[in-house]
């Protein structure tokens, strides 16, 4: 069975020949069909495969096994990537903002029709593509793998903005004709909405913001099954790439020896890493407890 490393490889891989294809059929199809909205929708493909390039290095990379000058490994490459895409995108979003501008003011032959059963047949891959590349970012824990699905989403909607502008140009004819321009204009303003969401999480991850309840919560209630274990008194998690590296104050009885002490934290640092294989290093600080709690 592929591990995370392997299943983020396969979708990025996905990603660049997926993305490679449809430059391809974005410029051929708007250059010979009249198209600047779809021809913007192709610089987007173009700077995806190059993004997506950087996940491959990035996921790569960081999942590097931890060594003498990196003893908590290399995952901190991951929402660094995160971050040149997400530069990526905003390029995308300012280029098509910027063309578009320029051939709405710029008079230019009304788009033909056959680019709207390319851009048909566009948009349902590449939502097909978000969900599989989301998917799949979600069982790796990936930050970068997120940013590339949300890639392909930014691509649908910039596909479904060209496709309303080339229908109005064509249902409303002479005059209508910067309509696919105004709709590439309208997709950069979603594509820099999209920067943000993708943007946070790293940011936070970067910081050690404590984002993760719903795993401090599993940890505390796994711990509770180790005996000895009266209470965790706190919980510290931080990401690091595919893993969540946890720092553990675990209240036991005050009167056991050192020993004791020592051998319940390390069953409960062999019971959490075998129930949550996502988390990394785990430290646990013991703390004695000296009043009688019934368990």
């Amino acid at each position: 069975m592929p591990n995370a490393e392997q299943k983020a490889i396969k979708a990025t891989y996905f990603s660049i020949i997926g993305n490679t294809l449809l430059a391809l059929i974005k410029g051929i199809t708007g250059y010979f069909g009249n198209s600047y909205a779809m021809i913007a929708d192709a610089i987007e493909s173009t700077a995806d495969i190059f993004s997506s390039f950087l996940v491959l290095f990035g996921i790569k990379y960081s999942n590097k096994p931890a060594d003498e000058n990196h003893p908590y490994g290399h995952g901190r490459a991951e929402p660094l990537i995160t971050f040149l895409v997400v530069g990526f995108l905003i390029t995308s979003a300012t280029i098509i903002a910027y063309e578009s501008i320029h051939n709405i003011n710029t008079p230019h032959e009304l788009p033909k029709s056959f680019t709207l059963y390319v851009l048909g047949a566009i948009i349902l891959w590449k939502e097909i593509s978000f969900q599989i590349v989301m998917k799949r970012s979600i069982e790796t824990k990936s930050s970068s793998l997120k940013a590339d699905a949300w890639h392909h989403r930014s691509d649908a909607i910039t596909s479904v903005a060209a496709f309303i502008g080339i229908s109005i140009a064509l249902i409303f004819g002479k005059g209508y004709e910067a309509a696919d321009d105004w709709a590439a204009l309208l997709a950069s303003f979603f594509i820099l909405y999209n920067c943000y969401k993708i943007f946070r999480p790293a940011l936070g991850e970067i910081m050690d913001e404590h984002l993760y309840h719903d795993l401090e919560a599993e940890i505390k209630t796994i711990s509770q099954t180790v005996d000895g274990v009266i209470c965790i008194e706190k919980c510290f998690i931080r990401k690091a790439g595919m893993k969540y590296h946890v720092d553990l104050h675990v209240m036991v009885d005050g009167n056991i020896s050192v020993k004791e002490g020592h051998d319940i934290s390390h069953i409960l640092k062999d019971t959490l890493r075998g129930k949550l294989i996502e988390l990394g290093h785990v430290l646990i600080h013991i703390e004695p407890n000296f009043e009688s709690i019934e368990r």
